[in-house]
């Protein structure tokens, strides 16, 4: 039972970063805008709110740093989309070029200058960083360690999906947004600033999925410099959107689930230690296979879901579509 309890836990934590991912491209794209940037924003995001936060020892720097550096790539993006009227995949794609190519530049320059930060036990992100849990209800059986022994940016990470939730959902302006998205044209007639609900939410996303990017720097690799903090998460999570079929809430689920595919490499020991004659056949699969694993999950979502979703599709009807006032 503890075997399967800590992989849980560890899925969960392994997860959290698809989650922030996912609900910035939600939002993002419940605007009409498909941004498939979200690979080097979370990147961009990773090594600024990293690098600024260990500099001046303050969680409240890294996550700004890391939201608005993200952020300014989603201005970038909506710029040349919204008012320059340029292919949304395509400039997607070139946020992603970029953003990689930003964080590879910083982190390469300042680990052989020797000045790349390493985390201690001083810094400040380091507490924030551990599963230090929620006091009194981490120690009931089980429950507390499924449910109240994460570290804090897992809570934030499901306050923002729920929050989002509520606001496209349960708001006059998440109505607007919802409208921005299925028909500009009727949105805009109703006196709707369709470039402005482009923006801000193309910008809004664009920085929660850098807070994603931070997770993975601070939490799924501990500072320690490499080339492959983001390792493909950003991808994930843009085919994790249309699993959750554009909802925060269900977005919550499913990166549980796709965490549970990132977690196995790291506990197909346990798991067969604790169940040999159930799990044992874990052991016999090569850790390439385990790799390769979460994208070959993510190929079989998009198909079943395209499979699924292509009668009664729940995307944003204008998603990916440029709106020209001029057409209406």
């Amino acid at each position: 039972m503890n075997a399967i309890v800590n992989f849980l836990f560890y899925s969960v934590r392994a997860g959290t970063p698809l989650l922030l991912g996912t609900t910035g491209e939600i939002i993002s794209e419940k605007s009409g805008s498909m941004n498939l940037g979200v690979e080097g924003m979370m990147a961009v995001g990773a090594i600024t709110g990293y690098y600024l936060g260990c500099k001046t020892n303050s969680v409240l720097v890294a996550l700004l740093v890391a939201f608005l550096s993200a952020a300014l790539c989603g201005l970038v993006f909506a710029f040349l989309t919204t008012t320059l009227q340029a292919n949304q995949n395509v400039t997607g794609l070139a946020m992603t070029t970029f953003g990689v190519g930003v964080y590879t530049l910083i982190g390469r320059s300042l680990t052989q200058s020797g000045e790349f930060p390493a985390m201690d036990s001083a810094n400040k992100l380091v507490a924030f960083s551990k599963d230090t849990g929620i006091p009194l209800l981490r120690d009931i059986p089980i429950l507390g360690k499924l449910l109240f022994s994460y570290n804090y940016f897992v809570y934030l990470a499901i306050i923002i999906a729920v929050l989002l939730w509520v606001y496209i959902a349960k708001t006059k302006q998440g109505l607007r947004l919802r409208a921005v998205g299925e028909n500009p044209g009727a949105a805009d007639a109703c006196g709707v600033n369709i470039t402005l609900y482009k923006y801000l939410h193309a910008i809004g996303g664009a920085g929660i999925c850098g807070i994603g990017g931070l997770y993975m720097a601070l939490v799924t690799n501990g500072g320690a410099w490499n080339e492959s903090w983001i390792n493909g998460f950003g991808w994930i999570s843009v085919a994790l959107v249309i699993f959750a079929s554009w909802s925060p809430m269900v977005a919550i689920f499913g990166s549980c689930f796709f965490g549970i595919f990132n977690a196995l490499q790291a506990w197909k020991g346990n798991l067969t230690d604790a169940f040999p004659n159930a799990l044992g056949w874990l052991s016999v699969l090569p850790n390439e296979f385990y790799q390769m694993l979460p994208f070959l999950i993510t190929a079989l979502v998009l198909i079943i879901s395209s499979v699924r979703q292509k009668k009664h599709s729940k995307a944003p009807a204008y998603v990916g579509v440029n709106y020209f006032r001029e057409d209406r």
